[in-house]
């Protein structure tokens, strides 16, 4: 039976992820947002939208509606802690968790069970030392701060609640989070250990993270810290070289530690300090991970997500586009995907426009800002994306439209000389098959095809791989037919 989670922090990056796997696994979510507007942007219609706005009574009504809390706000923490980022990161955890507490004393029916972040740095730099859930707390801001978020969620215990806490490790996924980070300089060739390399850096794959946290939830059996890292621990240096074998690039320009004390400041002991972590708990109940290892999980994300690219030597034939006929493209690309949901549920979720955001991954600030009209021939959509710092403007008019068959999208206003995408869909035994058909071109001849060739063709498949590992959190997958190896095309 599905439950009505309340979540915090369900706007970034691990709170989109577990807004679609809860909605799979049948729960509804209540999402506490600072902007309903931004809330609607990212989450879509897959969350009922709370806005934060001071009130204890709304916050209370809310909570007594709901079975569950995870709680995952929190302001980002690799940045230079100056005393009022300091303030800022204890406030947007700490005092925040104090906040909900202190609404749930005054609740008439409580939910069950808090689901509370918190992240390894609560051990601190521990070298090659063992840590399991029972380790001790370090010394030093950051396990302070993970010590008193913990502390201020434990105190829900005597209300009635069973609360679990949950020490996040550097999670690995394509909607943000540290490979993000990483990958444009990897890709470049200008990837490297960070410091000595020999500290040991704690992972976990996002969607083994979020089958953690639903774990969580549901095992009445669970209490108190949970380490949710993989079971096979890497150092920096082990991290580096499986990222440079899955991107096939060298990695041969380490980043020195003064270099990112001067950066960072105190901040820089996140990238420095060695966690040994291991998921002690989990792995006495036998949870078996999805991507165990660094091999699988990088290749998942970074090699059987991608998409197929290929450049044109020909306007492709057999399209009845007036599109197409006036901006010619010169590559093509297409992904194939399975869903394990019926046809109709598929498609209403995809023709809905609401839901475009929760798709496109957070770095590229989608928000939709005004429309013709609901989806159909002739309907235009405009909304505002960034790629890096630049923010754009696009417009998108729907070409073709068939109910519970098919549509195609084409570009009327923004950064490409022609998009034209189509979205195909098939029922099949156990599930739908979802094609996705894009042709494109960039402008400015000559500097577009170096362009596409140093960065764009890279980013469209990360676009389209996160937009994969989105839907598969949501959908689940049907039985998958075999697949062409990807194509390469710059």
């Amino acid at each position: 039976m599905g439950m009505r989670i309340f979540v915090t922090g369900a706007t970034g990056f691990l709170g989109r992820a577990l807004v679609l796997s809860a909605r799979r696994e049948g729960h509804e979510v209540v999402a506490w947002v600072r902007s309903l507007e931004r809330g609607r942007a990212l989450l879509g219609d897959q969350a009922e939208l709370l806005a934060d706005d001071g009130d204890p009574g709304r916050l209370r009504g809310a909570l007594e509606r709901c079975d569950a809390i995870v709680n995952l706000a929190g302001a980002p923490v690799l940045s230079r802690w100056t005393a009022r980022r300091r303030a800022e990161l204890r406030t947007s955890r700490v005092d925040l968790t104090g906040r909900l507490v202190a609404a749930l004393e005054g609740c008439a029916r409580r939910p069950r069970v808090l689901v509370s972040g918190s992240a390894v740095g609560f051990y601190g730099d521990r070298g090659d030392e063992e840590l399991g859930e029972d380790a001790r707390a370090g010394s030093g801001f950051l396990p302070e701060l993970c010590a008193a978020w913990e502390a201020a969620a434990r105190r829900a215990e005597p209300l009635g609640l069973r609360v679990v806490l949950v020490r996040t490790g550097v999670v690995l996924g394509l909607d943000g989070g540290a490979l993000v980070q990483m990958l444009p300089p990897f890709r470049l060739g200008l990837g490297g250990r960070i410091g000595q390399g020999t500290q040991h850096v704690p992972w976990i794959h996002v969607e083994d993270w979020v089958r953690i946290v639903l774990h969580a939830l549901t095992d009445d059996g669970l209490r108190g810290p949970l380490n949710a890292v993989a079971p096979a621990p890497a150092t920096n240096r082990e991290l580096t070289r499986a990222l440079g074998l899955v991107l096939g690039r060298s990695t041969p320009f380490p980043v020195p530690g003064f270099a990112l004390r001067v950066l960072f400041g105190g901040a820089a002991s996140i990238l420095l300090e060695s966690q040994r972590v291991l998921p002690a708990r989990l792995s006495a109940q036998g949870f078996s991970f999805s991507f165990p290892t660094l091999a699988a999980a990088l290749g998942d994300l970074l090699v059987q997500r991608r998409p197929e690219l290929r450049r044109l030597a020909a306007p492709p034939a057999g399209l009845d586009s007036p599109y197409l006929a006036a901006h010619p493209p010169s590559h093509e690309l297409a992904a194939t995907t399975e869903l394990g949901v019926p046809l109709d549920e598929a498609f209403r979720f995809f023709s809905a426009p609401d839901n475009l955001g929760l798709l496109t991954p957070l770095a590229m600030g989608f928000s939709i800002r005004a429309r013709s009209g609901p989806p159909a021939p002739g309907s235009t959509i405009d909304y505002g994306i960034r790629v890096g710092p630049v923010p754009l403007a696009w417009r998108t008019r729907f070409e073709a439209w068939s109910a519970g068959q098919r549509f195609v999208d084409v570009q009327e206003k923004g950064p490409y000389s022609a998009w034209w995408h189509e979205h195909r869909f098939e029922a099949r035994p156990g599930g739908t098959t979802m094609h996705d058909r894009v042709l494109y071109r960039l402008p400015l001849g000559p500097l577009g095809r170096l362009a596409h060739r140093l960065f764009v063709a890279d980013q469209l498949g990360d676009i389209f791989a996160q937009r994969a590992l989105a839907i598969r959190m949501r959908f689940g997958e049907s039985p998958r037919p075999s697949r062409a190896p990807l194509a390469s095309a710059r």
